[in-house]
C-alpha cells in the first residue's frame, strides 16, 4: 500500500494507516519561516488515536518565543510585498495550485484527520472536499473583487480601495481539521494577508503536512506558518502580539470572549469569531415524508459524533405527530451506531479525547438526574475492545431549564422538545444564548417565510439540515459569534477599506 493509493475497503485504510509514521516522514515539527523547526524550548506535546488509545507522534508545542519569531517572519513578508502586492491574478493560480495538490494527496490528509481525531473516514474525504473547494472558490473570487469610485464634482476623485489587512492569525478547532483550516486561510491569503496558523493540539498533524504542500505550492516566506501548540501558550502569545492584525477563531464561546478581551488588552486588533451552537430543528405536522425527514433529523446532531458547532441538538416537534416522529428518529439512530473510524461504512467514530469523552457522558448522567427521558443510548461503548465511544444518544421530554436542552454539548446527544403552535415553536428555538443555525421543515410557504424572518439564528434550512456550499456565508448571531466563513463576504472581512480623494486641478 502506498500513499499514493486510492484505498476503498477497511482493509485498504488500515494498510494505509500503518505507512503513516515519524519513521516514514510523518512530519511533527512547527513550519516558521518556510523551514520546519522543533519549538524553541524543545517541548512537544503527544497526539492520541481515540478509537485505539495508542500514541501516533510527538508533535512541537510552540510557546511565546515561537510565536514571536513567526509574527516577525509574517511581517516581513507583508512588507516585502511578495504576497500581500502580488498580482491577485497570480496569487489565484498559487492557491489553485495548492488546492490542486490538496486533491493529489486528499487519501493521506482524510486519514490524518481520522487517526488524530476519530472521525469515520468517509466523512473526512468528505471534508476535504470541503476544504478544497473553498480555496478554489476563494482563489477564483480574488481578481474579481473591485473598488470603488465614489460619486464626486468635477474637481475630484475618489476612491474606495481594499488592501490587506496584514498579519492574520487562525486558530481552528479539533472537530473538522483542515476545513474549519481552509475556512479561515483561503480568504486571509487571497486577500494577500500573511497567515500563521495555530491548529489545534488534539488535532495538529494534517496542518503540518498542508504546510509542506504550501511550500511547495509556491507560497511565499513567512505568508503561510504552523505553529502547534497549546491555546494557552501560543495562542495566547499570537491574541497578545501587537503586531497580529487580526485574529481569526472557531471554537467555544468561553475562548472567543477571551480572545476579545486579548484584543482589547493589546491592539485592538479585528476579531472573527465562530463560537458554539444550540441549533434549534423545527419539525411541523405538515411536512411530507416523515421518515426522510426523521434521518435528516438523526444525522444532523449524529454526524461527526456531535461533535459539530451547527449540530442539530435540539428537535422541537409539534405534538400531534411526535410520539410516531421520535420513534422514526430512534429507527434512524439505530443504524448510525459508532464503528472503527478506518471502515468507510462507519457513521459515528471516537469522541476526540478522554475529557470529551467524559464530559459528554457527564450531560447524559445531568439529563436522567434532572427528569428527561432517555430513549435510547447513554452508555460508553467500545469498538474491537478499545476507544472512547458513545452511541447515539436520544433524551425525550426535555424542557427549557435542562442543562442538556440549553448548554452545548458537542456530543451525539440529542434533545426533544414538543409544541402546539407556531408561536411556541419559535419561542422555544430563540430562546438560548446561541445563534448559529436552525432549520425548518414544513410545507406552508406562508409559515416557512413567517418563521425564518423570526428565527434569531445566522443560518435557516429550510426542508434540509446544512445542505449548502461554498456562495452563502456561514456564521452565527449571539454568543455564537460575529464573523462569517465562505462566500465572497469572508474575502471582504479579510481587507481594509481605505479611502483615497484627490483633488483635481479645474
Amino acid at each position: 500500500m502506498s500513499l499514493a493509493s486510492h484505498p476503498t475497503t477497511h482493509a485498504a485504510w488500515q494498510a494505509l494507516a500503518a505507512e503513516l509514521t515519524v519513521e516514514k516522514g510523518l512530519e511533527t515539527r512547527a513550519f516558521i519561516d518556510d523551514a520546519f523547526v522543533d519549538a524553541a524550548d524543545g517541548a512537544t506535546l503527544t497526539t492520541v488515536n481515540p478509537a485505539t488509545g495508542a500514541a501516533l507522534a510527538e508533535v512541537a508545542s510552540c510557546d511565546a518565543a515561537d510565536a514571536e519569531v513567526a509574527v516577525a517572519a509574517a511581517r516581513a513578508a507583508v512588507d516585502g510585498g511578495a504576497w500581500s502586492r502580488l498580482a491577485p491574478g497570480r496569487r489565484k493560480a498559487v492557491l489553485l495550485k495548492l488546492a490542486d495538490l490538496m486533491a493529489a494527496h486528499r487519501h493521506e490528509l482524510a486519514l490524518l484527520d481520522t487517526l488524530d481525531m476519530g472521525k469515520p473516514v468517509s466523512s473526512a474525504l468528505g471534508d476535504l472536499a470541503g476544504a478544497i473547494g473553498c480555496l478554489r472558490y476563494q482563489a477564483e473570487c480574488i481578481d474579481k473583487l473591485y473598488g470603488e469610485v465614489a460619486p464626486t464634482g468635477d474637481n475630484a476623485l475618489g476612491l474606495v480601495l481594499r488592501e490587506p489587512l496584514g498579519v492574520v492569525a487562525c486558530i481552528v478547532p479539533w472537530n473538522f481539521p483542515l476545513m474549519m483550516t481552509a475556512w479561515k486561510i483561503a480568504p486571509a491569503l487571497a486577500a494577500g494577508n500573511s497567515v500563521i496558523l495555530k491548529p489545534s493540539e488534539k488535532s495538529p498533524l494534517s496542518a503540518l503536512r498542508l504546510a509542506s504542500l504550501a511550500q511547495e505550492a509556491g507560497l511565499p516566506r513567512g505568508v503561510f506558518q504552523v505553529l502547534p501548540g497549546f491555546g494557552h501558550t501560543v495562542g495566547r502569545a499570537l491574541a497578545l502580539s501587537m503586531e497580529v492584525d487580526c485574529l481569526a477563531f472557531t471554537g467555544s464561546t468561553g475562548v472567543g470572549k477571551q480572545l476579545m478581551q486579548y484584543a482589547g488588552q493589546s491592539n485592538l486588533k479585528k476579531v472573527f469569531l465562530e463560537c458554539g451552537g444550540k441549533s434549534p430543528n423545527l419539525v411541523f405536522a405538515d411536512c411530507k415524508d416523515l421518515d426522510r425527514v426523521a434521518k435528516h433529523a438523526a444525522a444532523a446532531i449524529f454526524h461527526n459524533q456531535g461533535e459539530v458547532c451547527i449540530a442539530g441538538s435540539r428537535l422541537l416537534v409539534e405534538n400531534s405527530i411526535r410520539e410516531a416522529f421520535v420513534d422514526k428518529v430512534l429507527a434512524a439512530a439505530e443504524a448510525m451506531q459508532p464503528g472503527d473510524p478506518l471502515d468507510p461504512a462507519s457513521f459515528m467514530g471516537a469522541m476526540v479525547d478522554r475529557a470529551q469523552h467524559e464530559r459528554v457522558l457527564d450531560y447524559i448522567r445531568r439529563g436522567v438526574e434532572e427528569g428527561a427521558t432517555l430513549r435510547t443510548g447513554g452508555e460508553a461503548t467500545e469498538v474491537d475492545g478499545k476507544g472512547l465511544f458513545i452511541p447515539p444518544t436520544v433524551f425525550d421530554g426535555v424542557t427549557e431549564t435542562m442543562a442538556i436542552g440549553r448548554e452545548e454539548i458537542f456530543g451525539p446527544v440529542l434533545a426533544v422538545f414538543g409544541f402546539d403552535s407556531e408561536e411556541e415553536a419559535v419561542r422555544l428555538a430563540n430562546d438560548s444564548d446561541y445563534g448559529l443555525a436552525a432549520g425548518l421543515w414544513s410545507q406552508d410557504i406562508d409559515r416557512i417565510m413567517r418563521i425564518t424572518r423570526r428565527l434569531r439564528s445566522g443560518q435557516v434550512f429550510v426542508n434540509n439540515w446544512a445542505d449548502m456550499d461554498q456562495t452563502v456565508p456561514f456564521g452565527g448571531v449571539k454568543q455564537s459569534g460575529n464573523g462569517r466563513d465562505k462566500s465572497h463576504h469572508s474575502l471582504e472581512e479579510y481587507s481594509d477599506l481605505k479611502s483615497v480623494w484627490m483633488t483635481l486641478a479645474t
